[in-house]
């Protein structure tokens, strides 16, 4: 029987019940609980995952809806393609040679090669050792070759590494951690999250002696729709802001204490710009 029918066949009880003259009270009142607990028991039954909390998977009876058609394969109406083409420059060529014991009889001439590409990246460590001739003469004085310009130390990082460092820091915004972990692991390479911080400041230092800055602060400028925001952020327990203006193809970020213009001020340039064109 359907939960309709049931509820139909209590409710014609009840109006039987109430009709009959004959009956005692008390079992008036029995058939009453009856049919009350009766009721919450075909409640429960008929609950399901969309009129109570049960969830989806005790409910192996719901109704399972098709999930569409969904986007259509590849790229998406407006997405700009990526296509991988042949390159011009290769790093080995590995030639495949035909069996001629698989060949029929006759006479072959070579008329050159069918070509086809598999791109693939490599991560290794690369250890370049610089070994500076040591001369010593007559009278026992030591001469040492110089090493080139920027090898100080017995052992010390490279600059392709540290720029792989500030890239994955600061553009693909990993943390710290995360960029040890990946250096590690992919090359091999023992680092400490102090490298990668000082890798960070020290890029920063250098892109200040060309006048990085100001050029950032021009584009910002002569921008005709810049972007401007702050962010609550935690510098030594203490609560910051983090103030953004940034363009499509630039960001500039400032930390200060205090939001509105007394930050912007200090920004200097856009920050300037932006406190006087809007309110």
């Amino acid at each position: 029987m359907s939960n309709l029918e049931i509820k139909k066949a209590i409710q014609t009880s009840r109006e039987l019940l109430e009709k009959e003259q004959g009956l005692s009270p008390a079992f008036k009142s029995a058939m009453s609980v009856m049919f009350v607990a009766v009721s919450i028991l075909l409640d429960r039954l008929n609950l399901n995952s969309r009129n109570s909390s049960k969830p989806p998977s005790s409910d192996p009876n719901r109704e399972k809806k098709g999930k569409g058609k969904g986007l259509k394969r590849g790229g998406q109406k407006g997405h700009t393609g990526r296509t991988l083409k042949r390159f011009d420059e290769v790093d080995e060529v590995k030639e495949v040679r035909f069996d001629r014991s698989l060949l029929p009889a006759g006479k072959f001439r070579h008329a050159g090669f069918e070509k086809r590409q598999v791109v693939d990246i490599e991560f290794k460590r690369v250890v370049t050792e610089y070994r500076a001739e040591v001369l010593i003469d007559e009278q026992g004085k030591r001469y040492v070759a110089d090493f080139p310009e920027g090898v100080t130390r017995a052992v010390q990082y490279g600059n392709t590494l540290k720029a792989y460092s500030v890239y994955m820091s600061q553009f693909q915004l990993l943390p710290y951690d995360r960029v040890q972990q990946a250096i590690s692991d992919q090359m091999g390479i023992p680092i400490s999250v102090g490298s990668i911080a000082n890798f960070n400041q020290t890029a920063c230092e250098r892109l200040n002696t060309i006048g990085f800055t100001d050029w950032v602060q021009k584009e910002l400028i002569s921008s005709p729709v810049m972007h401007a925001d702050e962010t609550g952020i935690n510098i030594d327990g203490k609560r910051h802001w983090l103030h953004c203006h940034s363009t499509p193809r630039l960001t500039w970020f400032y930390p200060h204490a205090r939001r509105g213009g007394d930050a912007m001020d200090e920004m200097g340039g856009a920050g300037k710009v932006y406190g006087r064109t809007l309110p």
